[in-house]
């Protein structure tokens, strides 16, 4: 991304941490630019990152080469008809919006070449993974220009099939909340055993970051890292089968299912 120009639409804290990121990989401020409604908004993502910033979303991607969508799915529709006017053939435009889709883009925006996008929230530390999914007119250019501006927050798997963004959605869109309720669960089940609330969060807390760090180190899956740690007739054995007692992964089916679900729900509702 070189000499890739970039202008953000909406300057929330998902744009504000590409930004960030893109920054951190060594792209210029000059290439980067960014609009948002909002004067503190834009006020603070150009003090912190030294960026050009604009209240006129037109006005802030003449000359880009890729277009940023990174507004509240509510906005969406109107933001991309408002932009139409102003968008050249050549321009990518990449969305970080949750439930819209590319038919939905497409009529909106017109013939522009679009990139699909679902990050999920520990992109704000440079922490999260996203799914990326591109309509049949973006170039191999384009798909690396989209890849390198998502890797910038962590990692970026491409997809075949743009439905597939459901279930990247259920997995690891939703997923953060999934993790922090096992977190508040197991500090509560802490409690209870009688340890104090701070050690109990902190155990749990590192746990769960030393054990997601030995899974993506690891050479083997996760089904063989547990096999491990759980020694027969041992205590992890005993939570194991508790959790099993209780149905656990097919109640974990059916929430991701239940997730999946509800992003399809959102597309078409939103989509309209």
């Amino acid at each position: 991304m070189t000499d890739t120009r970039i202008a953000f639409i909406g300057a929330g804290n998902m744009a504000a941490s590409l930004i960030g990121g893109l920054r951190a990989k060594g792209l210029d401020a000059a290439q980067i630019r960014a609009s948002d409604p909002g004067a503190d908004t834009r006020a603070r993502v150009s003090a912190e990152h030294g960026i050009e910033t604009f209240a006129d979303n037109a006005e802030a991607i003449q000359g880009v080469d890729v277009i940023v969508l990174a507004v509240k799915p509510q906005a969406m529709k109107a933001v991309c008809e408002s932009l139409r006017p102003s968008l050249q053939p050549h321009q990518l435009v990449v969305s970080i919006a949750a439930g819209i889709n590319c038919a939905s883009l497409k009529h909106w925006l017109g013939a522009q070449p679009i990139v699909r996008c679902m990050p999920n929230t520990p992109s704000l530390l440079r922490k999260g993974v996203s799914g990326l999914y591109a309509t049949a007119d973006v170039t191999a250019e384009q798909r690396d220009q989209a890849q390198e501006l998502l890797s910038a927050v962590g990692i970026a798997l491409w997809l075949d099939q743009e439905q597939q963004l459901d279930a990247v959605t259920a997995v690891s869109g939703s997923g953060p909340a999934y993790f922090f309720l096992l977190i508040e669960a197991m500090t509560a089940a802490g409690v209870k055993l009688g340890l104090s609330k701070d050690v109990a969060e902190q155990l749990a807390e590192q746990t769960a970051l030393g054990a997601a760090h030995m899974a993506v180190a690891s050479d083997v899956d996760a089904a063989e890292l547990r096999r491990r740690v759980t020694s027969p007739g041992g205590t992890t054995q005993a939570a194991i089968e508790s959790f099993q007692a209780g149905g656990f992964e097919a109640l974990v089916e059916k929430a991701l299912g239940a997730a999946a679900h509800r992003s399809a729900e959102l597309a078409e509702q939103l989509g309209k």
